[in-house]
Formats: structure tokens, C-alpha cells, sequence
């Protein structure tokens, strides 16, 4: 059995929760959440996000070995994930330890906060010699496997959430399908439904929109060749994604080139310059 090291901002978040089962359904055991550790520990009350539950009853529920620090993890384990999903500031003090072990490190969505931090997080593992990635999970959405980056000429994503924590989902698919050479953003929603269109080279565009809870992950393109397509719902995003993380796990095999991480989180940043100037063009500089 392969060992893996869960390190969080806080351990009792959805991803958490959900990962160990996942993963011990995908690979039969083989591959387990055997170690975790989080920063902030809770005391049972809803003091940060989602956090309630304290790190040792996290730990209990889930059969791991709660580690008195994240270098115990890193030390004790043969892959390592570094979740904290919702406070991708934390990734840069978090990932310290991961990323110089040169052991296979998976960095959850959001990667960074910033470009400037993604490019640390990046160079810390070329440092390190550690295989490193870092995704959403929409990237890897059955329907968008055959689609060829360079391929499309108009995109048009839209989904649920609010911009700070579920952008990365459509800019994410965004980047996949259009490539990482974004030339500027301009922010066209509403407080309630924020919306953005990004442009790149040779007269081509994606928008992006967050239409409410109920909304599900859809795409609209139109190719190159002038072929039109609809996804009216991404599927099976989360566990094609947990597929190709164990294959991470086996191969070293990055799923998601830097380039293209650096893009996406380029992207988020440039949309925040661009919702508080709206219908002006923010240029991607990064």
C-alpha cells in the first residue's frame, strides 16, 4: 500500500472529507490517506470556513495518523497531497516542506493567490526536484478529453459560485481549451452574476459567467474550422480527476503544465483588477 500525506489549512473541508474515499475506491486500497496534519486545528465550533471538527476526530474517521507537523507527514509518507481548497494564501507556508522532499505533490485549486506566489510555489519544486501539479478538477470533465488546445475560436463558459472561490473552475477549462497567452481581461457582469471576457491572440475569445448555485459547468465553442459545440453539463469531472492524480502518484506523469497554472491564476488575478474597473480592458502581465 502506498502511503499518502494530507496536509491542510484545516482538515475537515469537502475535499477532505471526500478525497480518502475516492481514492481508496479509484485504486482498491492500494493508495490511502495514511497521515495528515493541518495548521489550524478547531475546536469543534465553526471558526474558520467549514472547519468544525478538531484535527484528531478528522483523523479518527478517517483512519489516519494525525502528525504533529508537516514535515512528520512529508518524513512518513511516499505521495503527498496539500489541499487548504479555499485559501490558496496559505499554499506558499504549507507546500515548504512537500515541495524540497522531491516526493509527488499534488497543490489543490486554487494553486496561488497571486502570480507572483505561483511562480514560488513552482520554482520551490524545480528546486526541490519535486514532481508538482496543480488543477481544478473541471479540466479533466469527459467532455472535454478530445478537444485540442489552438482548436477554438470563441468559447463561452458559465457556471455556479462566486468569483473568488469558483472562478478557478471556468478559467481553468479556459485555459485548457484557448492556451496560456491570455492578452487582457474585461469584467461585463453584475455584482450578483460576475462575468468577464478574456482575449487572446488572432482575434480570439472565451467569456465566463457565474449565473447562481443551480447553475451547472457548461461550455459553448465554436472551432476554428467553424464547427460549433455544446456541453450543456460538464461530467465526471471528479473522478476522471482522481483517476489521472493516482496515475500522478504512479508516474511522476504532470497532468497540468506550470505554464498553464501560471495562466490560470494570471487569469483570476487580472479579473479581480478587471470587477473593480468595469468595461475597461485590464491587460494580463504575467
Amino acid at each position: 500500500m502506498k502511503k499518502i500525506g494530507l496536509i491542510d489549512y484545516y482538515l475537515d473541508n469537502w475535499h477532505a472529507n471526500n478525497l480518502p474515499g475516492w481514492l481508496e475506491t479509484e485504486t482498491k486500497g492500494e493508495y490511502k490517506i495514511c497521515y495528515a496534519w493541518g495548521a489550524l486545528d478547531p475546536d469543534g465550533s465553526k471558526n474558520e470556513g467549514e472547519a468544525s471538527k478538531p484535527s484528531k476526530v478528522w483523523c479518527a474517521e478517517h483512519d489516519a495518523e494525525l502528525c504533529a507537523s508537516a514535515k512528520e507527514v512529508v518524513e512518513k509518507s511516499d505521495v503527498l497531497m496539500i489541499l487548504s481548497p479555499n485559501n490558496p494564501e496559505m499554499h506558499l507556508s504549507l507546500c515548504d516542506y512537500a515541495l524540497k522532499s522531491g516526493k509527488r505533490t499534488y497543490v489543490d485549486k486554487t494553486f496561488a493567490p497571486d502570480v507572483k506566489t505561483a511562480k514560488q510555489l513552482i520554482k520551490m519544486a524545480e528546486d526541490g526536484k519535486t514532481p508538482m501539479f496543480s488543477s481544478s478538477a473541471l479540466r479533466f470533465s469527459t467532455e472535454l478529453k478530445d478537444k485540442k488546445q489552438g482548436s477554438i475560436k470563441t468559447l463561452s463558459v458559465r457556471g455556479p459560485g462566486e468569483y473568488p472561490v469558483y472562478s478557478i473552475h471556468q478559467i481553468e477549462m479556459i485555459v485548457k481549451l484557448m492556451g496560456s497567452d491570455p492578452v487582457r481581461v474585461m469584467a461585463i457582469g453584475t455584482e450578483a452574476a460576475p462575468a468577464l471576457v478574456i482575449e487572446y491572440p488572432e482575434n480570439k475569445f472565451a467569456t465566463m459567467g457565474h449565473f447562481g448555485w443551480e447553475c451547472p459547468f457548461t461550455l459553448a465553442m465554436t472551432a476554428v474550422n467553424g464547427d460549433h459545440y455544446l456541453i450543456p453539463e460538464c461530467s465526471d469531472f471528479f473522478p476522471n480527476f482522481v483517476h489521472e492524480l493516482v496515475n500522478f502518484f504512479e508516474t511522476g506523469d504532470i497532468k497540468a503544465p506550470a505554464s498553464e497554472t501560471v495562466a490560470v491564476i494570471g487569469i483570476r488575478e487580472t479579473g479581480f483588477k478587471a470587477i473593480n474597473k468595469p468595461g475597461y480592458w485590464i491587460d494580463c502581465k504575467f
